[in-house]
């Protein structure tokens, strides 16, 4: 069933708080700014950062032809991954980011500098990012964003859970002044995913003490499709034609951001930001074909039939606190709310068991997450004697809450063999369960001499459902010359086991290949405190544990260009992965089914897995400016990451015993190798009067999709794509824009046929490719400011 397009209105807004400590974006001339991400002290500049940060501004983010954030964020930081998946069921509509090549949840996420919500959604397809429950980043437009501050380093002892790969901070829009509104459209080459998006922002006045600032952003985008023909069996009524949908889904995203600030007397501001959003979109499963060996699947689709995944995701936060100074202390008290909620329905589809009686349209069931965050944040200056600067101390306390729900399908959905394409879930999965946690703070920085800074962060947190965990961290820099700097930090952190970690619980339809066959498997995915997972030998999960260390250099020969280099490495002890889909024997089988669980595979999640990551990033930038002729700004970026294995816990003896092997070799090399080897970017922005061009060339580095059978690795190549914009500013309000993103229309390498693993040439792309395999796309946007 496609999603309806309804007309797209707007006079769109956008929105932002101050975070807790004030910034601001480079003056001309500059390439420095002052961040707020992984420090407390006041006018800190990149510059003078000890761990390296990037500042993406808003310019950036809109000089490309996606509205996806993530999508724009993979194009633009060389450490960040961004594949888009395809028949993954959820990971279809929620598709995960990666950072530094490791999970997309041991990246934090920030809004502001207050933590935001993860997504509902559990990847238990084989995609990257499998097992996780990170940010859904593509939940928050475009439109509401002032700028992003990524830090690359971890920060668990600053920030707390999830900040082991770095932390990326959201910072949005703020004021009363101006406004702006856009309109934009696009299509790829071959004809389809045609885009329509309209946003916008505004800001008005509070009387003369505060403002408010909304932004909205909306858009359609039709599905795209590089399905090869079905030549499978010449018996198909269908034979000969393309009756897969492999590529991007149809999506509708609709969202709102509101933010205000008011001064409640001089020394106390009132803030406030909350976002709605809603994004409902329709990804296809596997074509099911009109026989199953020589019988007629179902009399209600004697040609086959594609079953839809209709889903619609909700996020809903909110965020207020009061801030302010009192006796020299810097002080900000918050309250924090977020929810996603996430509801999957099936259509054009058949439950086998019901025949003839079958519905065709099934409601599949919810998942739900929520957090609660109650933070006091305290910061001052004291000076000392001896030190060139002051000494900054920040000290805090958190109090969260989490909760996770899995809601049930209609009994239609999952009863016999359920819904094709995605069995529903049953009262059994169903359930809610919570926890709480407290944590508390210190953080130290210095200007020792005007040489040497430093700074050092501890961090006490109590787990409810785990326990305790401490992390520390130390960092220093020092400037030899006003030109060239050292720096390096060492730090210890954690992620908590998520609750849908912990308890998704779900029975699926699988396919493995099998003697060159796609065949469907019953396979149960149960929570490790089950019954079920106990059978098969899983234990209960504990906090990843990281040690982060990183040292870098800064060359800033002038005032128009600045290089930095940074290396790191990454220990993860007790990494949390999703165990292998494992065939169970008839004695596994039958015990199972003792608890009324009638599976042919099962899995659930582990700590299993120690892992190094080693890498270096490299940032240069360089501005001309030519006067009359124009200004030009430079960038180069390039990242390159390495993750090996160190070691993995011995396997379950109950496993050994039926021959399964729980952490297989597939899960093993979808963690070291499944993201490219590297990335290198060169950028360059030209200005000149009332024109301005954007060109990047980017080159995708190497990566190996893995398969338990070795000989059926495939490598794939490096990929260069090339991207041009330009824009052209009319009078003082007008403004035309218009690109084309993979302008030499490249495609990643096609799967090869070994081991059908491209499904008899139905599916030709990999979903772990980093640009895609959409090919060239042609866009154009009239923006009109205020």
């Amino acid at each position: 069933m496609r999603i309806r397009r309804p007309l797209l209105l707007s006079s769109l807004i956008s929105t932002i708080v101050i975070p807790a400590f004030a910034q601001q974006l480079p003056a001309e001339g500059e390439l420095q700014s002052v961040v707020v991400t992984g420090t407390y002290a006041k006018n800190r500049r990149t510059v003078d950062s000890e761990s390296p940060i990037d500042i993406i501004g808003a310019r950036e983010l809109q000089a490309s032809g996606s509205t996806e954030l993530a999508t724009v964020l993979g194009r633009l930081l060389p450490s960040m991954n961004f594949p888009r998946p395809s028949g993954a069921d959820a990971s279809d509509a929620v598709r995960p980011a990666q950072l530094r090549g490791l999970s997309p949840d041991q990246t934090l996420v920030l809004v502001n500098g207050k933590r935001r919500h993860s997504s509902a959604v559990v990847n238990v397809n084989g995609t990257q990012g499998r097992g996780s429950a990170p940010v859904d980043l593509n939940a928050i437009p475009l439109s509401a964003i002032d700028h992003i501050e990524v830090l690359r380093d971890g920060a668990a002892a600053q920030y707390g859970s999830d900040a082991i790969a770095g932390v990326i901070n959201i910072i949005l829009k703020k004021g009363a002044g101006g406004g702006d509104a856009e309109v934009g459209v696009g299509e790829y080459q071959k004809r389809d995913g045609k885009q329509l998006t309209v946003r916008g922002s505004t800001g008005f006045s509070l009387g003369d003490q505060g403002w408010v600032r909304v932004a909205l952003e909306a858009a359609d985008r039709d599905p795209t499709n590089r399905a090869g023909a079905d030549f499978r069996n010449p018996a198909e009524p269908r034979y000969g034609k393309v009756n897969q949908r492999f590529g991007d889904p149809e999506t509708r995203p609709r969202s709102v951001f509101v933010n205000s600030q008011y001064r409640v007397n001089d020394d106390i501001d009132w803030y406030a930001f909350a976002n709605y959003g809603q994004r409902n979109t329709s990804a296809a499963a596997t074509w099911r074909t009109a026989l199953n060996g020589t019988a007629q699947r179902t009399p209600l689709y004697p040609e086959g039939f594609l079953p839809l995944e209709n889903s619609e995701s909700q996020d809903t936060s909110l965020v207020t606190g009061l801030r302010g100074e009192a006796s020299g202390w810097r002080w900000d008290v918050s309250l924090n709310y977020g929810r996603n909620e996430f509801q999957l329905d099936l259509d054009h589809t058949v439950n086998q068991t019901l025949g003839a009686a079958s519905p065709t349209h099934f409601y599949a069931g919810k998942l739900l997450n929520t957090q609660q965050l109650f933070n006091v944040d305290l910061a001052r200056e004291y000076p000392v004697a001896a030190f060139s600067g002051p000494l900054t101390v920040a000290v805090g306390a958190e109090a969260r809450h989490e909760s996770y729900e899995i809601g049930a399908g209609d009994e239609a959905s999952y009863i016999g063999t359920g819904a094709q394409g995605f069995s529903g879930f049953r009262p059994v999965n169903a359930g809610r369960n919570s926890r709480h946690n407290e944590s508390v703070y210190l953080n130290l920085e210095a200007d020792v001499s005007r040489q040497f800074s430093t700074s050092a962060a501890l961090r006490h947190e109590r787990y409810s459902d785990f326990g305790s965990t401490t992390s520390a961290k130390g960092s220093a820099r020092y400037a030899f010359s006003e030109a060239f700097s050292l720096r390096g930090t060492a730090s210890s952190g954690f992620r908590a086991p998520s609750l849908a970690q912990q308890f998704y619980t779900i029975t699926t339809t699988n396919f493995s290949v099998v003697n060159g066959v796609n065949t469907p498997i019953e396979t149960g995915t149960f929570a490790v405190g089950s019954a079920a997972a106990a059978a098969l030998g899983a234990t209960p999960l504990k906090a990843e544990k990281a040690r982060n260390y990183s040292l870098g250099l800064q060359f800033s020969p002038l005032s128009n260009w600045s290089t930095t280099v940074d290396a790191y490495r990454i220990d993860i002890d007790d990494r949390i992965a999703l165990s292998a889909n494992m065939t169970l024997s008839p004695a596994l089988q039958a015990a199972l089914a003792k608890q009324n669980i009638l599976v042919g595979a099962g899995r659930y999640f582990t700590n299993a897995i120690d892992t190094r990551t080693t890498g270096v990033d490299v940032v240069s930038s360089y501005r001309l400016d030519l006067a009359s002729a124009g200004r030009y700004d430079f960038t180069l970026a390039y990242n390159h990451n390495k993750n090996s294995l160190e070691h993995v816990n011995a396997n379950p003896a109950i496993l050994t015993a039926n021959n399964l092997t729980l952490i297989d070799r597939q899960t093993i090399n979808r963690l070291t190798v499944g993201s490219p080897k590297d990335k290198l970017s060169l950028a360059t922005d030209a200005n000149w009067g009332a024109w301005s061009a954007r060109g990047v060339v980017t080159r995708y580095g190497s990566f190996t999709v893995p398969q338990n059978n070795a000989t059926l690795d495939q490598t794939y190549d490096p990929q260069w794509v090339l991207d041009l914009s330009t824009s052209v500013k009319l009078n003082k309000n007008w403004r035309l824009s218009a690109g084309i993103d993979n302008v030499t229309n490249r495609y990643p390498d096609q799967v090869t046929s070994a081991g059908n693993l491209n499904n008899n040439g139905i599916n030709p792309y990999s979903g772990f490719a980093p640009n895609g395999f959409n090919g060239r796309y042609y866009y154009a946007k009239a923006a009109y400011n205020w």
